[in-house]
């Protein structure tokens, strides 16, 4: 049996060894039928149009090769391998599943989708649920001055930018939807914020600025899914922090430090102490410090840090300046976000305690060059917008979902620049490596490899589309932004505006602007309603036990544990009785024999008694071990009783289950010293060690009865053909005593 998924982390080469394999398997199927009487199967499950992880091997190319295989390997057997298509979508509404089958109805768009081209269709098991789509017009560059200080950082988004303006575009259309109450009609209930996911292509700056737009507008929404710790500012701020501890000459690192939320200068008092020095900023701040008090105070706190640099471990360092007010230092100039990065920062100081020495520069260039990654768990359970890449969201989904990043192809620069090429021969030599120059320099060859390499790319940048329209169960939201070059050709957006616009609606809007929205109306009932909440107007009612609230959980029942009797039990017989212990002695001794030499043949019980009872530790005569021996052989080779030691009896046998019922049940657990289930009776034996014996079978107490009662009641209900005699075996003689039904009846539980 062979399980492959195409979605997994299989190489070419794992493919070739899972083909050989398979080659093996189905030669087999064509021998006689005594060599290999089995059928060999081939499970294969994978949804090619989902194949977006190129990174990890999948390719819907090898995927649709090998079924190819397996299909001609059963085919000359005269069988056929069935193919079941994935058609059947138990996540999306219908509006969301007609646009998703006219985008990739078109050439261009399904061009990769499939490994054969096949049609793409699907069908909802959402019958009659309301579902939406909407494609709202681009976003692009207005008449705003473009002006900009020549130390503006590179990828610092102006409030004019396109995408700047689309993420406020988004957030106000969610604040709008939770502050009138807007329902979603598939759940019979208002639009939360844990309904509504946006999805990008990167984690690049428009996510960070639909996050910080959400947040303007007080929308409960969860950071960036993943995000590399290093690159947070909060981090950023806690390594400033640990360099000037270790290097306070390093006067460009100090000034991050004394600009940044632990120190709190502005560029007026930053200028004021760095201008016209001749030492330091270090040294000038300890020479200056009493010349103001914002000098004062961050003196104070930088000598603190240089303090503690030399012998405190990195843990300690970090937790100190945190804890003395760092963290509402960091929380109040990067938000409540930054907690997650802050709590992981400490998590990766102790990490390194563990396996390294605990010195702060050590640990400095250990997380700098680890590019520690912070993964959010984005799974349902937080009530709050989820932001995250398309890579990210893959088995996942929302109700409400966003596509604002659709108007741009993969970056040309992060194409392959190693190119393979295999000339078909099949072994080493057919194989080799090209490196690939600037586009003016390149050579035939390496141009098509190029081409090769490109068009994968952009198939996979389709089978992500694929991948983010699914997402969505309810409503899907389609925007992007435009640069000033326009948007790229064959871009998401322009899969997708031609079928929408072939099957919806063109509405204007009260703000002037006009999209496109196809929807579906709601005729089912909604998921989400409460039992015994009906449409206004329904003539159909709940049936009484749907409505009505449920019983009480019945009490537990009690416990007994038979095996441990808590009654008025007779006193154990002390060792230190007036015979020197000999009873006591002996009836452990008895107690062992009997455990022991019934798993032996009857013929070898002998002998390996007296062995036992000749061992040196016992000091035993002859005529003792004789006595003991003896006796407990008598009553093991008992007629009445013989079969409890013989072939077929168990010995230490647990039962557990409850008798009575209602508040009266009882739990019965405990253990049956020897057990005999011969055709038509249950025997069962209790040994009862160093306990004085009754003369008759009134004098035994009563807690022992109602021990051996409770473990008849339960047998009689696991062997209800059968009749259950019990025995007790007082150890001490040994004696055994068969107890009537007429004294177990008058204790039964």
């Amino acid at each position: 049996h062979i399980m492959v998924d195409e979605a997994q982390d299989t190489s070419p080469a794992q493919w070739d060894i899972i083909s050989g394999l398979a080659g093996d398997f189905f030669a087999g199927l064509g021998a006689g039928e005594n060599d290999r009487p089995q059928h060999r199967t081939v499970f294969a499950v994978g949804d090619e149009k989902q194949s977006i992880y190129s990174f990890q091997g999948a390719d819907p190319v090898r995927f649709g090769l090998m079924r190819n295989h397996f299909q001609d390997q059963e085919a000359a057997i005269g069988r056929r391998l069935p193919t079941v298509e994935l058609e059947a979508s138990y996540r999306t509404t219908s509006a969301v599943l007609k646009v998703v089958d006219a985008v990739f109805a078109l050439p261009e768009a399904s061009d990769g989708l499939t490994w054969d081209a096949k049609a793409v269709h699907h069908h909802t098991n959402r019958q009659g649920q309301g579902g939406v789509v909407e494609l709202w017009d681009t976003t692009t560059p207005d008449d705003a001055s473009n002006s900009s200080p020549w130390d503006a950082p590179f990828d610092q988004q102006t409030a004019e930018s396109p995408p700047v303006r689309l993420a406020e575009k988004i957030a106000e259309r969610i604040k709008g939807w939770l502050r009138d109450g807007d329902i979603l009609e598939s759940a019979g209930r208002p639009i939360t914020p844990g309904d509504i996911m946006i999805l990008v292509r990167n984690r690049g700056a428009f996510a960070e600025e639909m996050v910080r737009a959400l947040r303007r507008h007080g929308v409960p929404v969860t950071g960036r899914d993943r995000l590399i710790l290093t690159d947070h500012l909060a981090a950023m701020d806690l390594i400033a922090a640990g360099r000037f501890a270790l290097l306070p000459d390093d006067d460009l690192n100090t000034a991050v430090v004394l600009k940044g939320p632990f120190v709190e200068f502005d560029d007026e008092i930053l200028f004021g102490l760095a201008h016209e020095r001749t030492k330091t900023l270090w040294q000038t701040l300890t020479e200056r410090r009493h010349e103001r008090p914002e000098f004062t105070r961050a003196w104070e706190m930088l000598s603190g840090l240089l303090a503690a640099a030399d012998y405190t471990p990195p843990y300690e360092f970090y937790s100190r300046l945190l804890v003395g007010g760092g963290r509402q230092d960091l929380l109040a100039h990067l938000g409540s976000e930054a907690g997650e990065p802050i709590d992981e920062f400490l998590g990766l100081t102790l990490d390194f305690e563990r396996n390294h020495e605990p010195f702060l520069e050590g640990f400095l260039y250990w997380l700098e060059r680890g590019e520690t990654q912070v993964k959010r768990e984005m799974e349902r359970g937080r009530n709050e917008v989820r932001v995250l890449t398309v890579h990210g969201a893959k088995g996942l989904e929302s109700g409400i979902v966003f596509l604002p990043d659709t108007c741009t192809l993969p970056a040309t620069n992060l194409d392959p620049r190693t190119l393979w090429r295999n000339d078909g021969n099949g072994d080493a030599g057919g194989h080799f490596v090209l490196w690939r120059t600037s586009k003016d320099e390149e050579e035939p060859l390496s141009k098509k490899l190029h081409e090769e390499a490109r068009l994968a790319i952009e198939q996979e940048y389709r089978r992500l589309l694929y991948v983010a329209m699914t997402r969505a169960r309810d409503r899907l939201y389609v925007c992007g932004w435009e640069t000033k070059k326009g948007r790229s050709d064959g871009c998401w957006y322009d899969l997708i505006a031609p079928a929408i616009e072939t099957m919806a609606d063109e509405v204007s809007l009260d703000s002037g602007e006009t999209l496109w929205r196809l929807e579906t109306p709601q005729t089912a009932d909604p998921d989400g309603r409460p039992a015994g909440k009906m449409e206004a107007g329904s003539d159909r009612e709940l049936p009484p036990w749907a409505v009505a609230p449920p019983p009480s959980e019945p009490a537990p029942a009690r416990p007994l544990a038979p095996s441990r009797p808590s009654g008025d039990e007779p006193p154990v017989i002390s060792p230190l009785d007036e015979d020197d212990g000999n009873r006591f002695q002996r009836g452990l001794l008895v107690h062992r024999l009997l455990q022991s030499l019934p798993e032996l043949p009857p013929r070898d019980r002998e002998a390996a008694g007296r062995a036992f009872l000749d061992c040196p530790s016992l000091d035993l005569s002859a005529e003792a071990q004789g006595e003991i021996l003896s006796e407990t052989l008598a009553v093991m080779d008992h007629p009445d009783h013989a079969g409890l030691f013989g072939p077929g009896s168990l010995t230490e046998v647990p039962v557990t289950g409850v008798l009575g019922t209602g508040a009266d049940s009882i739990v019965l657990s405990g253990q049956i010293d020897r057990l005999l289930v011969t055709g038509d009776a249950v025997t069962i034996i209790d040994y009862k060690t160093n306990r004085p014996p009754p003369e008759t079978i009134e004098q035994v107490p009563p807690v022992y009865m109602r021990q051996m009662a409770a473990y008849r009641e339960l047998l009689k209900r696991v062997y209800p053909d059968h009749s259950v005699r019990a025995f007790l075996l007082w150890t001490v003689g040994p004696r055994v005593m068969a107890l009537s039904d007429e004294n177990l009846d008058a204790h039964a539980p």
